[in-house]
């Protein structure tokens, strides 16, 4: 994922969590916020101590990201989001992860409605 596309300053973070909408199942809270600047959208992920040691944590972000990645043209673009990992998502395979993501985004309404999830892989 291109660098443009994540969220990495705090501050960043501090808006959309204040102002963004919040969308969640019980693996994933998912943070919205309208974004004028990119015709593209911002990523930013948060996953906490909670959810394991580091290589559990980083392998939730890398699922994470690369869902985001196959759903790229699929996903509003109008919008930056953060993505908060609660702690079932330590024991999900990418599978998991990805329609648990999906359901979210669903229910955040910026997936098109008539969305189908095709596993690319």
């Amino acid at each position: 994922m291109k660098k443009e596309y994540r969220i990495k300053k705090n501050k960043e973070f501090q808006i959309v969590f204040k102002n963004g909408q919040s969308f969640a199942n019980r693996q994933f809270i998912i943070y919205k916020y309208p974004n004028i600047e990119f015709n593209h959208f911002r990523l930013g992920l948060s996953v906490s101590k909670k959810i394991g040691n580091a290589v559990t944590r980083n392998q939730v972000k890398r699922y994470i990201r690369q869902v985001f990645h196959e759903l790229e043209t699929d996903v509003d673009s109008r919008f930056d989001y953060v993505v908060v990992a609660r702690k079932p998502a330590s024991t999900m395979n990418y599978h998991e992860v990805k329609s648990s993501l999906i359901h979210v985004l669903k229910i955040a309404k910026v997936l098109p409605r008539n969305f189908k999830n095709h596993n690319h892989s």
